[in-house]
């Protein structure tokens, strides 16, 4: 695969992207495994904050004392944690990024793993990367270490926060060499990201991209001050389209997700996660009663748009992923432009994200689009929390959707492919769309033997990570029960392979986990090596037999073919 001209008919073919890869950290969620656990189970993670907490974070006795000051937030962990030495930054670099910058580089780095091109270099092909973050509210922490004298010289502290660098890093440190976009539209940061990725996909300008955004406020972990008639939440909950929703409760969080044209992705093996037929973007104008205010036209336009560009009625969607900030006045505009998009629709599923985990501003989207790609892997809908009674404000009966309040199965339908809109807007107009549908059936392939050994490989930067990606595998095979041989190929070929390295020879999926965990001598190596080579060795001295290469002739192809050659 290469940017050469398509050879395809585009009038028979149409546009469609494959998500392949996923990566994410949200409230409460390390991980997208957690993330969908959360959603799944109805776990709210605006949770309440203690005194001493808060103290410890650096809010005031008036502030405490202060009657609106509200302890609730989306709690979120990790920032602490960035392996400088990992992706070649030296400490003082590190010191000089914005968290949103770290992070964005960590998933990444995650989500092209996550598409088994953990090594991107193997990629054949130009990637992109496009990616948003919130402003950076970073810059004091940076001059702080300035102050205390941090040999941090001054032109470099421009290019740990600035927008300008967020993606051009990523493609720097990973050495990408395809469009390097930054992308800040406020609240729909995320899914604009995603709608422009997917151009330049389409219009060959690269041929994998990695996209999303991140927002991280410092400090982490406070609450906020309630003022009446703001658009913050007086009591810390987000209740989207109900008839108590009285605001937000903003926090932090970040995703991202890589981006492959789907006949490419198809004829190259990748998995496929989910496909996006079609995007749009649009801004309200000036027709609406203030630069930050929402209105129908510009939302319900959006919409009309994604669903022409992905080729699809809205009779064709059963679920939409709202922005559903849970304040009264955008909530019942959204409803108003949703009813308008789909007039004459019979009934379709409605939710927002937003009761979980609040709203993460630049990366509210990514938040959205994530649940909904895992909603159709599990084939279930999550509850849209805090949702008991709807908006009166909101014309439900007179319209198609309803609020989906508690888990609902969501199953393949043998007529047709599942499919959903996810929404988001921005403070200053700027609206976005994305129809998202459920992965094409995979093809059927032979299973492969059970019964023959698989070699797991994993390999880290150091001893102690080493044997960290050890326990976390051994919890994926716990928990997935994957294939071991498509394991086994994901790992050798998926994966950057550093110095320090172990390989586990594992014949049931059933007992592959505790191998891991045991690092039984018998079974395992771990060892350490800059450039090494994989060679089949038979010592001779008395110890071969008539056969003895027999079953690696048949089941390993490079042996065979150098027998073959050989005997040649």
């Amino acid at each position: 695969m290469t940017t050469a001209e398509p050879t395809r008919d585009d009038d028979l073919a149409p546009a469609r992207i494959a998500v392949i890869g996923l990566a994410g950290r949200f409230p409460g969620a390390a991980d997208l495994d957690r993330y969908w656990t959360n959603l799944r189970d109805g776990v709210e993670s605006i949770v309440p904050i203690g005194d001493d907490e808060l103290r410890a974070a650096g809010v005031g006795a008036e502030q405490l004392a202060d009657p609106y000051y509200v302890r609730m937030a989306p709690k979120f962990a990790g920032i602490a944690e960035f392996d400088a030495e990992f992706f070649g930054c030296s400490p003082r670099e590190a010191a000089a990024m914005d968290p949103q910058h770290r992070i964005f580089l960590e998933l990444a780095w995650a989500a092209l793993e996550d598409a088994g091109y953990g090594e991107p270099g193997r990629i054949d092909g130009t990637v992109g990367v496009f990616g948003g973050a919130s402003t950076t509210a970073y810059l004091d922490n940076i001059t702080a270490n300035l102050d205390r004298g941090a040999a941090i010289r001054g032109e470099n502290v421009g290019l740990g926060f600035e927008l300008a660098f967020l993606a051009s890093r990523v493609s720097y440190k990973l050495d990408l060499r395809g469009p390097s976009l930054p992308v800040q539209t406020a609240c729909s940061t995320a899914l604009v990201a995603v709608h422009t990725a997917a151009q330049s996909l389409l219009n060959y300008e690269c041929d994998v991209a990695v996209c999303g955004a991140v927002a991280y406020k410092v400090p982490d972990g406070v609450g906020y001050r309630y003022q009446e008639g703001s658009f913050l939440s007086p009591d810390g909950h987000v209740r989207p389209f109900d008839a108590e929703a009285r605001g937000t409760v903003f926090g932090n969080g970040a995703g991202t997700v890589v981006l492959k044209r789907l006949e490419d992705a198809l004829a190259d093996g990748d998995t496929v996660h989910a496909v996006i037929l079609g995007s749009a973007v649009n801004n309200d104008g000036a027709g609406k009663a203030s630069f930050t205010a929402p209105t129908v036209s510009g939302q319900a336009a959006v919409v009309a748009e994604a669903l022409t560009a992905a080729e699809v009625d809205p009779e064709d969607i059963d679920y939409v992923e709202a922005h559903g900030t849970g304040t009264i006045v955008g909530d019942a505009i959204e409803a108003q432009a949703l009813n308008r998009a789909f007039e004459g629709r019979g009934s379709c599923a409605l939710g927002s994200v937003k009761g979980n985990v609040g709203h993460l501003d630049a990366a509210a989207g990514m938040a959205g689009l994530i649940k909904t790609i895992l909603a159709l892997r599990h084939e279930t809908l999550p509850a849209t929390l805090n949702h008991t009674a709807p908006n009166p404000e909101i014309d439900f009966a007179g319209g198609p959707f309803r609020v989906v309040a508690e888990r609902t199965p969501w199953p393949r339908d043998p007529q047709r492919p599942r499919r959903a809109g996810v929404s988001a807007f921005g403070f200053g107009g700027t609206n976005a769309h994305v129809i998202v549908e459920e992965a094409p059936a995979a093809e059927e392939r032979s299973t492969s033997d059970t019964s023959a050994p698989a070699v797991l490989t994993v390999s880290a930067r150091t001893a102690e990570a080493l044997d960290a990606a050890t326990d976390r595998l051994a919890e994926h095979l716990d928990q997935q029960r994957p294939d071991l041989a498509d394991t086994a190929h994901t790992l050798a070929l998926g994966r950057c392979a550093f110095g320090h390295r172990r390989a586990v020879v594992v014949t049931e999926p059933t007992t592959a986990a505790d191998s891991l965990r045991t690092r039984d001598p018998a079974t395992t190596v771990t060892g350490t090596s800059d450039s090494p080579d994989v060679v089949f060795l038979f010592t001779g001295q008395g110890s071969q037999h008539v056969g003895m290469g027999h079953d690696l002739y048949q089941t390993e192809p490079v042996y065979r073919d150098t027998v073959d050659h050989c005997a040649e």
